[in-house]
């Protein structure tokens, strides 16, 4: 039977008064900030697209196309800590606004390295792109889960982080319609093609598919730029806070001497590759097992963001009976049970348990980041810029997986198998250490 959540936080102790979800007084910025979520889920599940998209436009491996993320993602890891140090002078609201002028710069760039037709420049884009996201994450994921009572954060975080997949959706809807052009050569149409020197035509004009969208996205990063640059943000609680003594090195000496933290840092690189490399790779793994077209398989991908989508919005409101440390136990859980079906039975059984892993790794992001935070006071700017690092997860581990899938793409989701039996066992080990907290 479930209990309520600060009940079951509490040891089974009796449960406090009811904590309020959202900030009091502070709707405004508050929806702001929960629009920036929606905005970076475009970019981060349109690279799902471009994957298969630059395997087609540029003649390359799977693993090249992997680059995709790992020059994705190595912007969060460059630029995270350069906007906590930023934000610790002038706040989250100019980390946002600079943010929201690199994302916009990022996808603009993306017309001259069509026009030029080189890969590298298209990578050099994504690079960019992430920059801005870097700050924006490492701005907004701790503004919403400091402003309003501290109990709420996770269940905060999580609502916030709700809209993220419907920008994921968006991204990959929009990447399925207007990048992927329906045409998949057979090596002999191939090979006709490159007969009458016509196949360099086709190859840009794949590419050319791929700028109006990323030029819609900056024209709307922009805008929100100079909306947010207008409104007045709140203070929260560790800008309040009295600075400790020491530089940025001995802050961070401090923190990655808390266990808790620095294994809520290797559970964040571990789930963001997890989810990369599901979602980098589940068109292909559609099209190679159960023999669909690309954009059959885009549309798979996209009704598996919606029950990204619907995991999210249903944890927020599972986590008022079920502590987030314990459900986020249960649904690690269950993903490894669904990624082993994935990797023995590739086929339509496996391909509908990699479907559902979106739903129970909806929650693990937020929760991961707001279980990390607890308790870092004014280290938590500096604490989120580590988690948002950890992002880099994503870099590492989506090429790995183009090397495993060499053998068998069923074959490279072993890694998030093991990715989940990890944060397993960080849910329920963190959810004992923030019980034994409270």
């Amino acid at each position: 039977m479930l209990t309520p959540a600060t009940t079951a936080s509490n040891g089974g102790r009796a449960a406090k008064p009811a904590v309020s979800l959202f900030p009091g007084g502070q709707m405004f910025p508050f929806s702001l900030v929960t629009t920036l979520f929606f905005l970076w889920g475009v970019p981060n599940n349109l690279n799902d697209v471009l994957i298969r998209q630059f395997m087609k436009s540029f003649a390359i491996t799977r693993f090249e196309a992997g680059l995709v993320q790992s020059a994705f993602y190595l912007g969060y890891f460059a630029l995270a800590m350069p906007a906590a140090m930023l934000m610790r002078r002038t706040g989250y609201k100019t980390g946002i606004v600079t943010g929201l002028i690199l994302f916009g710069t990022g996808t603009f760039l993306f017309w001259p390295a069509a026009i030029v037709d080189r890969y590298g420049f298209f990578l050099f884009a994504l690079f960019v792109i992430a920059s801005g996201l870097a700050f924006l994450e490492t701005a907004s994921n701790p503004f919403i889960a400091e402003l309003g009572d501290p109990d709420s954060s996770e269940r905060r975080l999580n609502f916030s982080q709700a809209f993220n997949p419907i920008g994921s959706i968006t991204g990959v809807a929009i990447g399925t319609a207007f990048i992927f052009s329906g045409v998949e050569l057979t090596p002999a149409q191939t090979a006709a093609l490159k007969a009458t020197h016509q196949y360099a035509a086709y190859l840009q004009g794949e590419t050319l598919r791929v700028v109006k969208p990323y030029i819609a996205l900056g024209a709307l990063a922009f805008a929100l730029a100079a909306i947010i640059s207008r409104v007045p943000f709140p203070s929260t609680r560790s800008s309040s806070a009295t600075a400790g003594p020491g530089s940025v090195k001995s802050r961070l000496s401090q923190l990655l001497r808390r266990p808790f933290f620095v294994f809520s840092v290797a559970a964040q690189f571990l789930y963001v590759g997890a989810q990369v490399g599901t979602w980098s790779y589940f068109i292909q793994y559609v099209q190679d097992y159960v023999h669909e077209p690309e954009k059959t398989a885009g549309y798979f991908l996209t009704g598996s963001l919606v029950a990204f989508a619907v995991g999210r919005f249903g944890s927020a409101w599972l986590m008022r009976f079920v502590s987030p440390g314990r459900l986020m136990g249960i649904y690690s859980a269950a993903n490894v049970v669904l990624v082993t079906i994935g990797v023995t039975h590739p086929g339509w059984l496996g391909m509908w348990a990699i479907f559902l892993t979106s739903f129970f790794m909806s929650l693990m992001f937020p929760t991961i980041f707001a279980m990390g935070l607890r308790g870092l006071g004014e280290d938590t700017k500096l604490g989120g810029s580590l988690l948002v690092m950890a992002i880099v997860g994503g870099a590492v581990l989506t090429p790995f997986m183009g090397l495993l899938s060499l053998r068998s793409l069923a074959t490279a989701y072993l890694v998030p198998l093991g990715c989940y039996l990890f944060i397993t066992l960080y849910s329920f080990a963190g959810a004992r250490v923030l019980r034994n907290q409270n």
